[in-house]
């Protein structure tokens, strides 16, 4: 666990688990003799991943952004993913003196089941929210492409992650831009899913973006590196093109979901195109 300082928010980048997918739908048009040099991989061209929620407390009030993977869709799924050490998220809250309770904000920056695996846990009477106090906020959007699959995305949205949130009446849904608290922002960042939003976070003269899917790795930091995962791959290069200039001019620092190597960076426009940077 990372902890950083953004002006009056603290802030806990949490490794919740890692897990590998396929190298050539993660760098899309990219060929394997280039990414492969930015990623190692394993024998089934799989290259390793985090999962990487943020926790942000300000004062009283905590905020988690993004729920993580779980084993709920059994052992199948998690050979196929090579997922590790899933649930992370929960020892992560407990050494912070926290547990499910004490959240008052969830943000979903999309549905996927690698972003809202913990949304819902197993209990004994069934499926139930595990942030039961918490307001989930998702795009409306988002919502929609969730609880409306089809053969492209059915595989990414489990509606055990969504169904029992929505019947409990805790997603809040969201249209656009909004500001949540003083200083912390949801951004649509369409592209991945056109319900993608990230999270900016602003306050005395310090600043922090959560890139979602949009950046998943530093690694994809380069236009071209456009995930074959993207429904809306064009869209996503829009979208980077909008964002990455006032990131990098006023100076945010950038958390992606995903990269294995460093939870936070920054970005720059170099020789050879956008790089990242510490």
């Amino acid at each position: 666990m990372v902890r950083l300082r953004v002006g009056r928010f603290e802030v806990y980048l949490v490794e919740d688990g890692r897990f590998w997918l396929d190298g050539g739908a993660m760098f899309g048009i990219v060929p394997k003799a280039i990414w492969s040099k930015k990623s190692e991989h394993d024998d089934q061209n799989r290259i390793p991943l985090v999962i990487r929620p943020m926790l942000v407390r300000d004062g009283d009030r905590w905020v988690l952004v993004e729920t993580g993977i779980d084993t709920k869709p059994g052992e199948k799924h998690r050979k196929i993913y090579r997922i590790e050490e899933a649930g992370r998220l929960l020892d992560a809250l407990k050494a912070l003196g926290l547990g499910p309770e004490d959240i008052h904000l969830v943000i979903n920056t999309h549905l996927h089941f690698d972003h809202a695996g913990l949304n819902v846990v197993r209990t004994d009477e069934g499926l139930a929210p595990l942030f039961r106090r918490a307001r989930y906020l998702v795009q409306r959007q988002e919502f929609f492409e969730a609880t409306h699959p089809h053969e492209r995305n059915r595989a990414s949205y489990l509606s055990e992650n969504v169904e029992p949130v929505a019947e409990a009446g805790l997603f809040e849904l969201v249209e656009g831009e909004a500001e949540v608290l003083p200083g912390l922002r949801l951004v649509p960042l369409p592209g991945h899913t056109l319900g993608q939003q990230g999270v900016e976070l602003v306050s005395e003269g310090e600043r922090l973006v959560y890139t979602a899917d949009l950046l998943p790795t530093f690694a994809h930091v380069g236009l071209p590196y456009v995930m074959a995962y993207d429904l809306y791959p064009v869209t996503t290069l829009a979208t980077r093109k909008r964002h990455y200039p006032r990131w990098a001019e006023e100076g945010y620092r950038v958390v992606t979901p995903h990269d294995p190597r460093r939870p936070y960076a920054w970005i720059r426009r170099g020789e050879g195109g956008w790089e990242a940077y510490t």
